[in-house]
C-alpha cells in the first residue's frame, strides 16, 4: 500500500497522541507530580493504544481482497460478499470494531475469512483478557479477579464474564497433556504416581447423586433468611487430585530418616542425613467433575505416557484409603504393570502418636522418643512386629478398653496394612515413602483457592479453577496457552472451511 494511505490510516492515532504531548507541554503539566504524570499517562496512552489498534483493523479492512472461492466443511460455496460487515471485540486495550467481508450463499450462515487471519474468539472478549482471566481467577476469588482485570485494562468485564472466560481457557488443558511429549529418563528412574482428595463446598445442584440424596434425608433447613444452627453454605463434593512425576533413585538407611534416639551422638555436630529421591517432570491433575477412578485413570495414562514399555519401578504413593487402593490395585491389573503401593510413612507415624497418649500423659516429653523407637522398627520392615509390641504393651499397661482405642486403631491398621508398610523394600531402592508433593498440591490447589471463606461453587467454575491452578503450579501455563489458541483457530475457524491449510498460510 502506498505510503500516503498508510499515514492516513492511522491519522486518529497520531492525532491523539499530538494532543498528549501538547498536554505534556502546557504549564498545567509543569505543576504535576511523578504520581498524577503516571495516572494521566496511563490513561492517555491506553486510549492512544485502542486507537492504533482499531486503525490497523481499518487498515486491514480496507486492503482485505476478496478470495476466488469460499468453500465451507460440508463443500457448500460461498458465491456473494458483502462488504462492511462488522463486530466488537473487547480488548485489554479497550473496545475496537472489526470490519471485513462477509461471504455469503443461500441457506447457510456466513463466512469471514479475515476472522481467521486474526484467530478471533467466538465470543467479544479477546484472548488477551481470557489469558489475564485464566491467571487472576486460578489466584483468587472471581470478584478479586474481576477487580483485578478492570483496574489493568478498563474493560468493564463482570464477575460472570470472568467465570466464563476462565472455563473457556482451561478447555484445552487434557488434550495438552496427551500431546506433551515426556522427558527422556532411563529404566532405573523411578516412576512415581500419587493420588488424594479434598473436598469441596459445591452448590447444591452440583452435588453428586448420592450425596444430594443424603444431604435431603437429613433435612432442610425451613428459614429462608438465614442458615439453621450448624448448617453449612453447601455441601461437599470430593475433588480427587493426581501427581506423576520421576525420581531418580536416592537409597537411604533408617538413620536417613528417623535418628536413633537412644543414641548419645555427644557434642559435635549430627551426623550428615542421606537426602531423599527428588522429584523432577512433576505433572499434576485434579478434578471436581470426574470421579476419583477416572482421575487415577487419568494418572496411569500419563504414568504409561512416559513408560510406556513398563521398564520402569513405577511406584504408587497413598495415605492409605481403601477406595484408592482398590481403585489402584484394579487399574494396574487392567494395564498389566507392576506397582509397589506405599504408604505415606508420615500417615503412619500418626497412628503411632495416637497409640502413644494412651500410654503416656499428655505433653509427657518420653512419647517422642518411644515413638521414635516403633518408627525406626517399621522402616526396617517390621510393621507386624509393632503391633505386636504394641499389644503387649497395652496388656502390661491394663489399659481398660475406653483408653486403649488409638492402640488398637494403629494395631489394626498396621496389620491390614502391612504389605503396604514395607519402607525396608522402598529405602534400599531409593524410592520416596512420603506424600508430601500430593498432600502439598491439596493445599495449594484446592484449600488456598476453592476452600477461600464463603466459597460455594458451582461445577464448571470449580472444575476449571482446578485444571488452571494445576496447569500452572507445573510451569506449562506458557506453553499451554500458545496450543489453547492454536485449537481455538483450528476449532472457531478452520474447522468451518473446506481448504484449512490454504486458509491457515
Amino acid at each position: 500500500m502506498a505510503p500516503v494511505a498508510v499515514e492516513s490510516a492511522f491519522a486518529a492515532a497520531r492525532g491523539l497522541f499530538d494532543q498528549i504531548t501538547e498536554e505534556l507541554a502546557s504549564p498545567d503539566a509543569a505543576v504535576l507530580t511523578h504520581s498524577r504524570l503516571e495516572d494521566l499517562l496511563g490513561s492517555r496512552m491506553r486510549e492512544v493504544t485502542r486507537q492504533l489498534y482499531q486503525d490497523h483493523l481499518r487498515l486491514r479492512a480496507l486492503t482485505e481482497q476478496r478470495l476466488p472461492e469460499v468453500v465451507d466443511a460440508a463443500g457448500a460455496p460461498r458465491t456473494r460478499i458483502e462488504r462492511g460487515r462488522s463486530r466488537t471485540l473487547a480488548t485489554v486495550f479497550g473496545k475496537v470494531t472489526v470490519t471485513r467481508l462477509a461471504y455469503r450463499g443461500d441457506t447457510v450462515a456466513n463466512l469471514h475469512p479475515a476472522d481467521a487471519v486474526l484467530n478471533l474468539p467466538a465470543g467479544i472478549h479477546s484472548h488477551g483478557l481470557a489469558r489475564l482471566a485464566a491467571v487472576e481467577a486460578s489466584r483468587g476469588s472471581f470478584a478479586e479477579a474481576c477487580e483485578q482485570i478492570n483496574a489493568v485494562t478498563r474493560s468493564g468485564v463482570g464477575h460472570r464474564q470472568v467465570q466464563e472466560l476462565a472455563v473457556g481457557a482451561a478447555a484445552d488443558i487434557g488434550s495438552f497433556y496427551q500431546a506433551l511429549v515426556p522427558a527422556p529418563c532411563t529404566d532405573v528412574t523411578a516412576l512415581v504416581v500419587t493420588v488424594d482428595g479434598k473436598g469441596v463446598v459445591i452448590r447444591p445442584e452440583a452435588l453428586r447423586e448420592a450425596t444430594a440424596k443424603a444431604a435431603a434425608a437429613k433435612g432442610g433447613n425451613t428459614m429462608r433468611t438465614r442458615l439453621a444452627s450448624g448448617e453449612k453454605l453447601g455441601r461437599n463434593r470430593m475433588a480427587t487430585l493426581a501427581a506423576v512425576y520421576d525420581a531418580e533413585p536416592a537409597v537411604r538407611g533408617v538413620d536417613d530418616v528417623i535418628a536413633d534416639p537412644d543414641t548419645d551422638l555427644g557434642p559435635g555436630p549430627e551426623p550428615e542425613r542421606r537426602p531423599g529421591p527428588k522429584a523432577r517432570s512433576k505433572w499434576l491433575t485434579g478434578s471436581v467433575n470426574d470421579t476419583a477412578a477416572e482421575v487415577v485413570t487419568a494418572a496411569f495414562d500419563q504414568a504409561e505416557h512416559r513408560d510406556p514399555g513398563h521398564r520402569r519401578s513405577w511406584v504408587v504413593l497413598v495415605d492409605g484409603a481403601r477406595h484408592q487402593l482398590d481403585l489402584i490395585t484394579a487399574e494396574a491389573e487392567r494395564r498389566d504393570v507392576t506397582v509397589h503401593i506405599v504408604i505415606d510413612v508420615i500417615h503412619v507415624l500418626e497412628y503411632l502418636w495416637d497409640a502413644a497418649w494412651c500410654l503416656h500423659a499428655s505433653g509427657d516429653p518420653t512419647a517422642e522418643a518411644w515413638v521414635a523407637r516403633h518408627a525406626r522398627n517399621l522402616l526396617e520392615g517390621g510393621a507386624e512386629q509393632v503391633a505386636d509390641q504394641l499389644h503387649t504393651a497395652a496388656r502390661t499397661a491394663r489399659l481398660k478398653k475406653n483408653r486403649r482405642k488409638g492402640i488398637d486403631d494403629a494395631i489394626g491398621y498396621l496389620r491390614g496394612k502391612a504389605r503396604y508398610l514395607r519402607y525396608d523394600t522402598a529405602l534400599s531402592r531409593g524410592w520416596p515413602i512420603a506424600t508430601g508433593i500430593i498432600e502439598g498440591a491439596c493445599r495449594h490447589l484446592v484449600k488456598d483457592r476453592l476452600d477461600i471463606t464463603g466459597a460455594r461453587w458451582g461445577l464448571a467454575g470449580a472444575e476449571a479453577v482446578l485444571k488452571l491452578r494445576a496447569l500452572r503450579s507445573n510451569g506449562d501455563f506458557d506453553a499451554y496457552w500458545t496450543w489453547h489458541q492454536q485449537q481455538e483457530l483450528t476449532r472457531n475457524h478452520q474447522a468451518r472451511y473446506r481448504d484449512r491449510l490454504r486458509l491457515a498460510a
